[in-house]
C-alpha cells in the first residue's frame, strides 16, 4: 500500500454564461467560452499544502435553467503517490469541479474511462464535465471545434473528480519508465484507490457521499475499488455508475465449451443488422419490437438449443439456424455451418460482405473497409479521439491556462498491449466484488447503462450480469439498468445524452434523498 503526498502542478476554472432554456435539470447554454482574463484566481484555497505546491484554483458561476446559480471552483493538478519509505512512485493528474456555498456535504464522484490505457477524456469532455466536445455522426472536417458549455453536466447533483490512471493523460510514474508496474488489474486498482483516499483526505471529503463512475474497463476498475477502498481505508461507496460496463471479460472471449457469449451477443447482432436493413422481412418493424423478439427468442429457444450441444437434433438445428440467420442478417447456411454459434468476428466479417464493408466494433451502425486496421481506426473511435483530445488540450491552454509541459496521452497503446491480465478472463472477481458490496452496504445504488449497437460489450451482457449478481432480494431495488440507442459511447448523440442525464438526475436524487436542481 502506498503512502501519499501532494504534488499539484496547477489549477483551473471557467465561467458558464447562459442563454436559452433547456430541461429543468440542465445548465443553460453559454454564449461563448469565457476569456482567461475574466477568471478570478486563488492560490490560497484548498488544504494545507507545502509552500510552492499549492494548486491553482479559480472560481466561477454556473447558471441553471430558471435562474438558479451555483458557484463552483475548478482544480487541476497532481497528487503524488509515495511508497512506505517516502520514495515517490507516481504523479496522478486530476481535474476536479466543486460547488461552493452548499450547506452540508455534497456527493463527490470519481470518474474514469477504461481501455485499459484510456484517459478520462471521454467522460470529461463527452459526458459529465462543464464543457463538452461537439461531435456528430461523421469524422469532422475542417479545424477542430472549440468545446462548448455542456448542458448535461453533472454538477447540479455532485462534485466531480476526473482521474487519469498512470500512463494516461498527464499522469506519469516516477521514474517515467516504470509505468509498466501499474499495467495490471491489482496495481491499477491500488494506485487509483490510493489516489481516491488521498483526495478524500486532502480535501476533507470524509463526510460526503462518495460515488464512482467508470466506462467499459473502468467498470471493472470500479468494481475492484469497492473492496479495496473498504478493506484498506474503511471507505464505503454510495453510488456506482457503470457505462457500457465490461464486468465479465469472458463474454468477449468466447470458448466452444461456454455458450453464454454466443447467446448474449444475439440482440446486438439483431440491432446492428436492423440498422443496415439486413434482418429478415419479419423483423423490419421498429427497433423496439425487433429487440423484444430477439431477447425473448434468445432466452426461450436459442439458449436451450445451445445447451443441448451435439444432442440437438438436425431438424431443431435447422429451425434455430433459420431464425438466427433472419435476426442477425446472415446466410442460413453460414449459421448452420458454424454449429449455430456465431462469434463476434464472424458476424462482423459476414454481415456487410457483399458491400465490401465491416460494421464498426464500437458502434455497429458505422461502417469501415476491411483491413482498415486496429482500434484507432474504428469509425466511432475516429469520430471522438481527435475532436475530444483537441478540445481538451485547447481547453487546458486557452481556458484553464494549464500546461503540463508534456503530451496528454488520451489512450496508451503500451498500457493496453502490455497489460498483465493474469486470471482476469477466468475469474469473475468483478461480479463477486459487486455482489459482496451490495449485500454488505444497503446504501449502495448502481446505475448500469449501455447502448444497443455496441459490438464491443453487448448490452444484453449488462442485463444478464446485473440480474445474476446473487444479491439479497431486498437489495434488488438498488440496481437500475438502462439502455439507449447508441453504441459503446452512446452519449455522443445529444438526444441520447439528454435521456442519460435524466437517469443521472434520478440516480443522485435517490442517493441523496433530495430533489434534483429545478427552477
Amino acid at each position: 500500500m502506498y503512502r501519499k503526498n501532494v504534488f499539484p502542478l496547477a489549477m483551473l476554472l471557467f465561467t458558464l454564461c447562459c442563454v436559452g432554456l433547456v430541461p429543468a435539470w440542465s445548465i443553460e447554454k453559454a454564449a461563448e467560452i469565457p476569456k482567461a482574463d475574466s477568471m478570478k484566481k486563488s492560490l490560497d484555497a484548498g488544504p494545507d499544502f507545502q509552500a510552492g505546491e499549492k494548486p491553482s484554483v479559480t472560481h466561477h458561476i454556473l447558471k441553471l435553467a430558471g435562474g438558479r446559480i451555483l458557484s463552483y471552483s475548478a482544480t487541476a493538478g497532481y497528487l503524488r503517490l509515495v511508497n512506505e519509505s517516502g520514495k515517490p512512485q507516481a504523479d496522478i493528474f486530476f481535474t476536479a469541479y466543486t460547488v461552493e456555498g452548499e450547506t452540508g456535504a455534497r456527493p463527490v464522484t470519481f470518474a474514469f474511462n477504461g481501455g485499459p490505457g484510456a484517459s478520462s477524456v471521454w467522460l470529461h469532455m463527452g459526458v459529465a464535465g462543464p464543457f463538452r466536445a461537439m461531435t456528430g455522426d461523421k469524422i469532422p472536417s475542417g479545424a477542430p471545434a472549440a468545446p462548448a458549455p455542456n448542458p448535461y453536466c453533472w454538477l447540479p447533483w455532485t462534485d466531480l473528480v476526473f482521474i487519469d490512471p498512470v500512463g494516461t493523460g498527464y499522469s506519469r510514474s516516477i521514474p517515467a519508465d516504470n509505468a509498466k508496474q501499474y499495467f495490471s488489474k491489482p496495481d491499477d486498482i491500488r494506485s487509483v484507490g490510493d489516489f481516491i483516499e488521498l483526495y478524500i483526505d486532502r480535501f476533507n471529503r470524509w463526510r460526503s457521499l462518495k460515488c464512482l463512475a467508470g466506462e467499459s474497463y473502468g467498470a471493472t476498475r470500479a468494481a475492484g475499488l469497492l473492496p479495496y477502498l473498504y478493506e484498506n481505508f474503511g471507505i464505503e461507496i454510495d453510488g456506482l455508475i457503470l457505462i457500457s460496463p465490461a464486468l465479465d471479460l469472458s463474454i468477449v472471449h468466447p470458448d466452444p465449451s461456454d455458450d453464454l457469449p454466443y447467446m448474449l451477443y444475439v440482440p446486438s447482432y439483431a440491432a446492428t443488422a436492423w440498422s443496415h436493413k439486413k434482418t429478415g422481412p419479419e423483423f423490419r418493424s421498429g427497433l423496439t419490437e425487433v429487440l423484444a423478439e430477439a431477447e425473448r427468442w434468445t432466452l426461450e429457444e436459442y439458449l436451450p438449443a445451445l445447451a443441448r450441444g451435439r444432442n440437438l437434433s438436425s431438424p431443431d438445428a435447422d429451425r434455430i439456424a433459420a431464425r438466427l440467420a433472419s435476426l442477425a442478417g446472415l446466410p442460413e447456411q453460414f449459421v448452420r455451418n458454424r454449429d449455430i454459434r456465431i462469434s463476434r468476428s464472424e458476424f462482423m466479417a459476414e454481415l456487410l460482405r457483399s458491400e465490401g464493408l465491416l460494421p464498426g466494433l464500437i458502434d455497429g451502425r458505422t461502417t469501415q473497409r476491411p483491413m482498415s486496421g486496429g482500434f484507432f481506426n474504428d469509425p466511432a473511435i475516429a469520430m471522438t479521439a481527435g475532436p475530444y483530445t483537441a478540445a481538451l488540450n485547447g481547453y487546458m491552454h486557452d481556458v484553464l491556462q494549464f500546461s503540463a509541459g508534456l503530451p496528454y496521452v488520451f489512450f496508451s497503446l503500451s498500457a493496453n498491449s502490455e497489460w498483465n491480465w493474469g486470471a482476469a478472463f477466468s475469474e469473475y472477481d468483478a461480479v463477486q466484488s459487486l455482489r459482496q458490496a451490495v449485500n454488505r452496504n444497503g446504501r449502495l445504488k448502481i446505475l448500469a447503462a449501455a447502448g444497443y449497437f455496441d459490438l464491443d460489450i453487448p448490452y444484453f451482457a449488462t442485463a444478464y450480469v446485473m440480474s445474476h449478481l446473487g444479491i439479497a432480494p431486498e437489495r434488488s431495488a438498488n440496481i437500475k439498468v438502462r439502455f439507449f440507442q447508441g453504441g459503446h459511447m452512446f452519449y455522443t448523440n445529444s438526444e441520447v445524452l439528454e435521456e442519460f442525464t435524466s437517469e443521472i438526475a434520478r440516480f443522485f436524487t435517490e442517493i441523496t434523498g433530495a430533489r434534483p436542481a429545478t427552477p
